[in-house]
């Protein structure tokens, strides 16, 4: 098979997006926003439903709405309040996904220098992901409570578009599930309506290559692992 060169762009822009956690202050200007949102928007839906609703945060609205959460979660008395609205992790964990999952909170805090006797420095680092990870864009994805399980499989390809669309301009992002305990505070900043759930919320911006958490790179299962071909 030759590799055509519209091939080879599209699969560096898949495989090369990683989870940023660490952003320079460079501005995102709205047209380019606007943009990935518009390729975004090509996403697959059930009968064209287009279930996506997004709200973009910069600036002083950003800032302040991520102030508050941060303060609300650092909170001891007041956090318990803040519950997610669905069930994003499963109840109970089983093998492999509780593996894969200790790995990577392990191997993070591993390259930040973290152990499990750093309750505090845990806690810190956590708390980064309400301050978008310091990306000057942040983006909140909300779905009509009116819409099932089909809707939320073709928002998935919506925000898939968005982070394909933005290593395509050099950009960076970090799906966030951290921010939906958090609702009602982003309720507050975004006049997000009740007949919406906040599905998840996501950073956007030039990665800051000079921080050490921003050469993670997740491992990934090998395609023998996880398909069946048949014949």
């Amino acid at each position: 098979m030759i590799e055509s060169e519209a091939q080879r762009l599209v699969d560096e822009a898949i495989t090369s997006r990683h989870s940023i956690r660490a952003f320079l202050p460079t501005p995102i200007a709205r047209e380019d926003i606007e943009q990935m949102l518009s390729v975004a928007a090509r996403a697959p839906s059930g009968t064209n439903t287009q279930p996506w609703k997004v709200y973009v945060l910069t600036g002083q609205r950003l800032a302040k709405m991520s102030d508050e959460i941060v303060a609300a979660f650092l909170d001891t008395s007041a956090c318990a309040q803040h519950v997610p609205e669905y069930q994003y992790y499963p109840k109970e964990w089983v093998s492999p996904y509780v593996d894969r999952r200790r790995k990577v909170g392990l191997d993070l805090y591993k390259l930040l220098g973290l152990t499990k006797q750093d309750k505090t420095g845990m806690q810190l680092q956590h708390a980064r992901n309400f301050k978008f990870f310091d990306a000057p864009v942040g983006l909140v994805f909300s779905v009509d409570r009116t819409m099932e399980a089909g809707s939320w499989l073709d928002f998935g390809c919506f925000i898939q578009n968005i982070m394909v669309a933005a290593r395509a301009r050099g950009l960076d992002t970090c799906p966030q599930a951290a921010f939906n305990a958090f609702h009602n505070i982003i309720r507050q900043h975004t006049g997000m309506e009740q007949s919406e759930i906040v599905m998840c919320c996501m950073a956007l911006g030039v990665a800051d290559q000079s921080k050490i958490e921003n050469t993670l790179i997740t491992e990934r299962e090998s395609v023998n692992n996880f398909a069946t071909f048949l014949d």
